[in-house]
């Protein structure tokens, strides 16, 4: 049996994404963080930069939450018309903000890989390079009371291992879709296209991040939820 990362049981689903989301908002909308509940809901269900997509309800966080901070995850301050959230938890892992922004990555968009990781993170801290981020990803691994993270087995055909996070307990086993052996690797010109490609698509997704991080601070300085439509004068 291997040893448990953290002194606390294992995440569930719903209390990984809501850490999660709390400690990408942090980075992300400092001006909106601490979150309310409603901003909180909004990040949770995002179909943005989350894997898997969720459908949460209010009472599915609020019990997230309490569960969270029964562990010190989780601080509750009242501010304004309604409470505010805030994460705890480099503080209780005792791990510095570049290791947290990578546990973030991993909890909001599941297993990846180093490359992908830098990417993901680019809003939260910026890694020089992909060796950075591995050296980081070897601490979190290697950490004396416990890993908070682990290197998957090298899918098929694939040039690089997938990492994932040890929050909510052992990975699952990759399903068949993830096994699945990937297209062979492009080359010369067919590779200068598919990085531009995927250039472009983290480009448009910090972009509508941004967007969205905008549309939740306007709601919930109006006190709208960003996902009813506001309604119309007649």
């Amino acid at each position: 049996m291997t040893d448990l990362p953290v002194s606390f049981p294992p995440l569930s689903a719903i209390e990984t994404r809501v850490l999660g989301v709390l400690a990408e908002k942090q980075r992300t909308v400092p001006d909106s963080y601490p979150l309310t509940l409603n901003a909180l809901l909004s990040g949770c269900n995002q179909k943005t930069s989350r894997y898997p997509l969720m459908e949460l309800d209010e009472a599915q966080v609020q019990d997230a939450l309490a569960g969270l901070t029964r562990r010190s995850l989780v601080n509750e301050s009242s501010g304004g018309r309604a409470m505010r959230y805030a994460h705890n938890a480099d503080r209780v892992l005792r791990i510095p903000s570049q290791s947290m922004a990578l546990l973030t990555a991993l909890m909001l968009r599941g297993p990846q890989t180093a490359g992908e990781l830098r990417i993901a993170c680019d809003r939260m801290h910026n890694f020089a390079d992909v060796s950075s981020v591995e050296a980081f990803l070897d601490e979190l691994a290697e950490r004396p009371a416990g890993p908070l993270v682990r290197k998957l087995p090298r899918q098929a055909n694939a040039r690089e291992q997938r990492w994932a996070h040890l929050l909510a307990g052992e990975p699952a086993p990759q399903s068949d879709e993830a096994a699945a052996p990937s297209p062979r690797p492009a080359s010369g010109a067919a590779a200068d296209e598919l990085q531009d490609l995927r250039a472009r698509v983290a480009n448009l997704e910090r972009e509508l991040a941004g967007t969205r991080a905008l549309l939740e601070r306007v709601c919930a300085e109006l006190g709208w939820s960003p996902q009813a439509p506001a309604q119309g004068v007649d």
